[in-house]
């Protein structure tokens, strides 16, 4: 039992919620808990028709518990309903008339390692969108993927080698005001305590 995955099912209308647990109740690599078993280690399952107000309405329920990870079975999913699954923390997306027992119990151990799951079709479009925002209105701006502009970065790679506002100004030929104002956009934005913050989040998170 301790190498089984807990996952915890719901749907938007019972007998979704029933099938959808029934399929995957006998595979040994899971085991379908209740709602007072939900533990940390525990994947949620949410079946609905699409990322509609119910189904945010349950997935916030499902987060409510302590659920950090959901894979969503949707009977329609295109390019909008993955960016929404994903601004919505979901981290497993499944077409419902793909989502056989033995496909789901995959993507759930997927899941469990860490990886986050997207139709293949709909993971090359997307990435084309993402190019396409990256090309038309980040780059014009001097924004990456990352959110930060390239003087942010710079900024924030010497903060990380140790220099102080003086050093970092006279290296990048900035006024130290400059410097400073840099750094409070990036802790302002990001919601960070400090430039020390600042640097652990951006090492963190691979932007520098």
């Amino acid at each position: 039992m301790s190498n089984t995955i807990p996952v915890y099912v719901q749907a938007c209308d019972p007998l979704s919620e029933a099938g959808l647990a029934a399929s995957i109740r006998q595979r040994a690599e899971v085991r379908v808990v209740d709602r007072d078993l939900v533990c940390k280690s525990t994947i949620g399952v949410l079946a609905a028709e699409r990322l509609d107000e119910e189904a945010l309405r349950l997935l916030r329920g499902m987060k409510g518990l302590g659920i950090d990870q959901v894979v969503l079975v949707a009977g329609s999913l295109d390019e909008e309903g993955v960016i929404a699954a994903a601004e919505a923390g979901v981290a497993g997306l499944l077409r419902r008339n793909e989502a056989t027992p033995d496909r789901l119990v995959q993507v759930l151990s997927s899941v469990c390692r860490g990886a986050g799951v997207v139709p293949p079709d709909l993971l090359g479009r997307l990435l084309k969108q993402v190019a396409s925002l990256q090309h038309h209105v980040l780059s014009p701006r001097g924004i990456g993927l990352s959110g930060l502009t390239d003087r942010e970065t710079e900024v924030l790679r010497l903060v990380a080698t140790g220099f102080g506002t003086q050093e970092i100004a006279q290296q990048l030929a900035y006024s130290e005001r400059t410097v400073k104002n840099t750094l409070h956009d990036v802790t302002s934005r990001f919601h960070l305590r400090n430039r020390s913050h600042a640097v652990a989040y951006a090492i963190r998170e691979g932007y520098i």
